[in-house]
């Protein structure tokens, strides 16, 4: 059985950025990369817990999914790249997004999803180097993975490795289920030590 999601919070400024004092990893990427598919896949059901939409860039808010059994955070980030909103509209998701990855305490590391299909995008790039700026640990995730031959998730896999150095990319697909098992062991190893402190305070 896969862990439950449930939508606890929604924030849309800064002032609804509230600590939840339990471990916290976010997930980021483009506004086209397939982020709503994958938080539904990793939940495991039927009934869509986040909006799948044909427009990128609906996500436009901090959606904070808590994890159970597990008592920590998903937190989804607003896509960037191909929103269509205005200038200011995007500014004001930037800022709330650098908000929460500067100013979150629990946030434990930062799932960053990259479409298989593509070259490594300077976009994409700025956000690898922003969170290490930010001494934020990665988990690199290639999506759409059923959409690529062998040979070019060979070549992209690789690009991406020369980038990331010694955090090698998970390849992941919400049609077949590739690298569910694989990003929730990643996921939790990010929390383990604060899941240990908290079945040892039990």
């Amino acid at each position: 059985m896969p862990p439950t999601l449930i939508l606890e919070t929604t924030a849309y400024t800064e002032g609804q950025l509230a600590h939840k004092d339990v471990p916290q990893v976010a997930l980021a990427g483009r506004s086209n990369v397939g982020k709503s598919s994958l938080i539904n896949t990793l939940a495991g059901r039927r009934k869509p817990i986040a909006k799948v939409s044909a427009t990128p860039g609906k996500t436009r808010s901090i959606n904070f999914y808590r994890v159970e059994p597990g008592g920590f955070f998903l937190v989804d980030l607003p896509g960037y790249g191909y929103a269509r909103c205005s200038k200011s509209e995007r500014a004001k998701w930037a800022k709330l997004t650098q908000t929460y990855l500067t100013k979150t305490p629990e946030l434990r590391g930062v799932v960053i999803l990259l479409d298989s299909r593509l070259e490594p995008q300077r976009i994409d790039i700025e956000l690898v180097e922003y969170c290490r700026s930010q001494k934020l640990p990665i988990l690199p995730v290639l999506t759409k993975a059923d959409k690529c031959k062998q040979r070019e998730r060979a070549r992209v896999r690789k690009a991406w490795g020369l980038l990331l150095g010694n955090v090698p990319p998970l390849f992941f697909s919400s049609f077949t289920g590739e690298g569910v098992d694989e990003l929730w062991e990643a996921i939790h190893d990010a929390t383990a030590n604060d899941e240990q402190e908290q079945a040892e305070d039990a």
